[in-house]
């Protein structure tokens, strides 16, 4: 039993995080070869969160029946909208990807610490620190250039899916600021169970409003959709819940600039994208531009805490 007051072992968020970041890699790739056996993205993105939930949910009833027992109204409201924002990030990402090349899908998807600097600035009246503003001012050129690139190589429905990829971005945002929040009260298993069942059943309705099938496709599609499920979800995903607890929204915002590397790699061998140089370019922008904007985040965050606010 641990003595009261004593201090918890040091967890090792770092390496977990690092883990979930190498399986959310691979999360496009999967998706793009399930939409090339015919799966619609809504469809994979409800199967995927469907499966992760049959998965979760009976370990969080067998194992988190006291505190089930104890949960508070606010807490299962928080954790239901988190699911509701999880399922529309990955609606957007999804269908993104139908219409734009993987690196611009996960490096727009990735300036979610962007839209938290901004979201504090017009709701919380927060001023951002000059950091903020220069990352936020880099991030917005790197998209601009981006979509200007896709749009001349692509067209506009490259742009189309720019968008998409950005509103995933943004809803993103929500979903980790409010796994934030919970995670410091909520264990782990318990938190995901009510997300990922949330955001299940978000998508299945979603899926039932816009007529799209769930069954009649290949094999080879539910496969990827089932590595899609026990990969990027079930591990990544997870891992980021977990080091939520430990680390703040802001850090692991960070950690993901990973994944837009990690995907664009897998990419060039798997599907032959090979990203132009203007493409590139906007991308190492816009990860700069996050990257300036979330430690400047971070650095605030840390001296309001110095100064006990």
């Amino acid at each position: 039993m641990q003595v009261p007051g004593a201090r918890r072992p040091a967890p090792r968020p770092y390496l977990v995080l690092a883990v979930g970041v190498i399986a959310v890699s691979s999360a496009a790739i999967l998706v793009s070869l399930a939409r090339a056996q015919g799966v619609p993205a809504l469809a994979i993105a409800a199967l995927r969160m469907a499966v992760a939930a049959l998965v979760v949910v009976p370990i969080a009833l067998a194992g988190c029946r006291a505190e089930i027992r104890g949960l508070r109204g606010i807490d299962v409201l928080l954790a239901a909208c988190s699911g509701i924002l999880l399922a529309l990030h990955f609606a957007f990402w999804i269908s993104s990807l139908d219409s734009t090349s993987v690196m611009s899908s996960v490096v727009l998807v990735s300036t979610n610490p962007v839209f938290v600097g901004i979201a504090s600035a017009l709701l919380l009246r927060e001023r951002p620190s000059r950091g903020a503003i220069i990352g936020i001012a880099v991030a917005m050129i790197g998209a601009t250039v981006v979509g200007l690139a896709d749009l001349r190589l692509a067209g506009g429905a490259s742009v189309r899916g720019d968008m998409l990829a950005l509103l995933g971005a943004l809803a993103l945002s929500g979903y980790l600021l409010i796994g934030r929040r919970l995670r410091k009260t909520m264990s782990l298993r318990l938190y995901i169970a009510i997300t990922y069942l949330a955001a299940a059943v978000t998508l299945l309705a979603i899926v039932g409003i816009s007529s799209t099938r769930l069954s009649g496709y290949p094999v080879g599609g539910y496969l990827w959709v089932l590595l899609l499920a026990a990969g990027p979800q079930l591990l990544g995903h997870s891992s980021y819940n977990w080091a939520l607890k430990y680390v703040t929204a802001t850090f692991v915002t960070v950690t993901l600039l990973a994944e837009p590397i990690g995907a664009t790699l897998l990419a060039i061998p798997v599907l032959g994208q090979v990203p132009a140089p203007v493409r590139i370019a906007g991308g190492a922008l816009i990860l700069a531009g996050v990257f300036l904007a979330a430690r400047a985040e971070a650095r605030n965050r840390r001296i309001d805490e110095a100064a006990g606010k």
